[in-house]
C-alpha cells in the first residue's frame, strides 16, 4: 500500500509539472491540417519539386490532385501514377500521433517570455523496432497569449546510429504553425527536414526537403 501511493505520489507530480496553457495547445494540436480546408502543398527536395492541391469539397478518395511536377505542368502518365500513390496511401493506416510520442514525463522549461515558452522532452517509441526516438528529443514553442503551439523541433542529440552500418551525424525536423485569428485555426505553415549522414561508410545519407502549405480556403460551414 505503502508503495501504491508513493507510485500515485509521483505521477501526480510528474504531471503536474505540464503547464495547464501547454496541455491546452497540446489536447487541440493537429500536426495536419484540419478537416473543413483546402490548401496547395509545396514539397521541394533532392533537386526535385511537386505542388499538390488537397479540395475539401470533394469526396475523401478524391480530394488530392497533381498540380506541377519539377516546375511545369504534369504529364498524363505522371498524374495516373499520382492517383494510383494517393489510393494505396489512403488505404495505408494512420501514422503515428506526434503529440502521443512526448515523453511529458521529461519535460523541461528551456526558456520564457511575456509571448512564448519553449519546452523540451524526450521522444517514446513510436511503434516496435524504432531504434532512432530514443536519440531524439522534441523542442516546443509555446504561443502563451492564445495557447497554441508555434512550432515543433525534433532533432538529434548527438551521433548515432539506427542500424549496422548507418551513421548519422544529424536529424532533425521542424514543423512551424500559424497562430489562431478571429475563427481561423493555428494551421500548418511549414516543414523542413534535414539529414546528414552516411551507410556502409561510404554512401552518403544526406537529405533535405521543404514542405510548405499556402492557399488555404475554408470548406462547407463555419
Amino acid at each position: 500500500m505503502r508503495v501504491s501511493i508513493l507510485f500515485l505520489l509521483l505521477v501526480a507530480t510528474t504531471f503536474a509539472a505540464v503547464p495547464p496553457e501547454l496541455t491546452t495547445a497540446l489536447k487541440a494540436f493537429r500536426a495536419e491540417p484540419p478537416r473543413g480546408w483546402s490548401f496547395t502543398q509545396t514539397t521541394v527536395g533532392e533537386g526535385r519539386s511537386t505542388v499538390e492541391r488537397c479540395d475539401a469539397a470533394k469526396p475523401e478518395f478524391e480530394r488530392w490532385s497533381l498540380v506541377e511536377k519539377d516546375g511545369r505542368a504534369p504529364t498524363a502518365r505522371e498524374l495516373a501514377t499520382y492517383a494510383e500513390n494517393r489510393s494505396r496511401r489512403s488505404r495505408g493506416g494512420t501514422a503515428p500521433s506526434i503529440i502521443d510520442q512526448l515523453d511529458l514525463t521529461s519535460l523541461e522549461r528551456i526558456s520564457d517570455t511575456a509571448e512564448n515558452a519553449t519546452f523540451r522532452c524526450a521522444l517514446r517509441t513510436a511503434e516496435a523496432g524504432d531504434k532512432t526516438a530514443q536519440f531524439l528529443r522534441a523542442t516546443l514553442v509555446l504561443h502563451k497569449p492564445s495557447q497554441t503551439i508555434d512550432s515543433i523541433e525534433l532533432g538529434s542529440t548527438g551521433e548515432f546510429s539506427p542500424t549496422l552500418a548507418v551513421t548519422i551525424t544529424e536529424m532533425k525536423t521542424t514543423m512551424s504553425y500559424s497562430r489562431p485569428r478571429g475563427d481561423v485555426p493555428a494551421l500548418p505553415q511549414k516543414v523542413t527536414t534535414r539529414v546528414r549522414g552516411t551507410a556502409f561508410w561510404f554512401k552518403s545519407l544526406d537529405a533535405d526537403m521543404t514542405v510548405t502549405f499556402s492557399d488555404y480556403k475554408r470548406v462547407g460551414k463555419r
